[in-house]
């Protein structure tokens, strides 16, 4: 059984983590903890199923080359699963595009979590040297999102 001390402990963790969900196990129990959706910033809501938005309806800072992590060097990569999206409305500018300087704690685009839309911040200062992910597509944990200097 997991001791309410090390449980106190890890809300702690996912309070102060990106995370949004966390599960324990001692073996014998499970506790899984997630946070509420409360607080977020909410873009205007978008369908999964809706359908992709054509290349030339993209801003053009939203897709940039290099595509592959490796040529853009350090990267900001995705926290969770889920759908990117490079700009806070279909009809807005992009949170960030190539050449762009940005602090630690500026948002840099929102990832769409069941229904939650989280905002991704940089998690250090730098200038915006790529666009990996393309508005609208799934993404992966850990998947490079922007390559940053």
């Amino acid at each position: 059984m997991i001791d309410i001390a090390t449980l106190k402990e890890y809300i702690k963790v996912l309070e102060n983590s990106s995370l949004q969900t966390m599960e324990l196990s001692d073996g014998t129990d499970t506790i899984h903890l997630e946070k509420p959706c409360a607080g977020v910033t909410v873009a205007q809501p978008v369908a999964v199923a809706a359908p992709a938005v054509p290349e030339s309806d993209v801003p053009t800072a939203a897709v940039s080359q290099p595509k592959d992590a490796e040529a853009a060097g350090k990267t900001i990569n995705a926290p969770i699963v889920g759908v990117f999206y490079a700009a806070p409305s279909p009809d807005s500018n992009p949170y960030v595009s190539v050449g762009q300087r940005v602090s630690k704690g500026d948002t840099v685009c929102i990832i769409e979590a069941m229904k939650c839309m989280n905002e991704i911040q940089a998690e250090a200062d730098g200038v915006i040297t790529a666009v990996l992910a393309n508005n609208g597509e799934l993404v992966e944990y850990d998947q490079p999102l922007f390559g940053i200097q």
